[in-house]
């Protein structure tokens, strides 16, 4: 198996698990309370370039970034420096993470918060609601279009909004089936996690901008100069994970992404 499928794999363990550890019902109550959803969408949707910063303690390709990252401290630099969004993984067996990380995230900034997640259940949702994301990812390439179809409406339904990831024109193409107009591009290969930054700079040229479809570049972003070639051909949204916790000052470095000028 690539690693891909051995994080589905391992995720459909977890999920098993989880609906025995708290079930569906005991879930419910949290999910029907909700009402302070903060708009993901509509901070992505604002003038500017907009930067969902994230939460990231490893990778399985880069193996420990910051074990011991502090959520908290973090999500306050992020906002600090204009952060539009949050994003936190939440995998805990291959990148470190949890649903604690994403609460105790949340709990310190006013800016919406994504969960960054391999979901491929519908309990997913349901959990992700309950713990207090305003959005969720959707990975086109690990759902049939069944799947997603179904996980992208019971999204919207519960009130959360989806950013929905792909990589190849394939992906986009099922992406438009669903009628999403959060399309994240990711760079990064998922079965190989090789990353080339002229993925989403070549693919966003087919995502009809007219149709109220906004793309975003996921992985690869490291410095103000990969954001100022992809505001070249027109990307302005970015998601940016490794380079922010390396960061020594990562207000600052969101601070100079936002303030980047588009290259010649």
């Amino acid at each position: 198996m690539n690693i891909l499928d051995e994080i589905v794999a391992h995720k459909v363990l977890e999920i098993e698990a989880a609906k025995k550890a708290t079930p569906l019902g005991a879930l419910m109550p949290h999910v029907k309370a909700r009402r302070d959803f903060r708009g993901f969408m509509r901070a992505l949707e604002a003038p500017g370039i907009r930067i969902i910063s994230e939460i990231k303690r490893r990778s399985p390709s880069k193996g420990d970034i910051d074990a011991n990252l502090n959520p908290e401290k973090v999500a306050r630099a992020y906002e600090h420096g204009g952060a539009a969004a949050l994003s936190v993984l939440t995998d805990a067996e291959f990148f470190g993470g949890c649903l604690d990380d994403m609460m105790a995230a949340r709990n310190v900034v006013e800016i919406p918060v994504l969960r960054k997640e391999f979901i491929i259940d519908d309990y997913q949702v349901y959990e992700s609601v309950a713990a207090g994301a305003d959005a969720i990812l959707l990975i086109a390439r690990i759902l049939d279009d069944i799947q997603l179809t179904r996980l992208f409406g019971l999204a919207l339904d519960m009130g959360l909004d989806v950013l929905l990831e792909v990589h190849n024109a394939k992906d986009l193409e099922r992406a438009r089936q669903t009628g999403a107009r959060l399309i994240g591009i990711n760079n990064r290969d998922l079965s190989t996690f090789q990353t080339d930054l002229s993925v989403a700079m070549e693919l966003s040229q087919y995502v009809d901008g007219n149709a109220g479809i906004i793309p975003v570049a996921l992985s690869g972003i490291t410095c103000v100069d990969d954001v100022e070639i992809n505001l070249a051909v027109g990307i302005r949204r970015f998601l940016v994970g490794e380079s922010l916790v390396r960061a020594k000052d990562p207000s600052l470095l969101i601070q100079q992404m936002c303030a980047a000028q588009r290259s010649p």
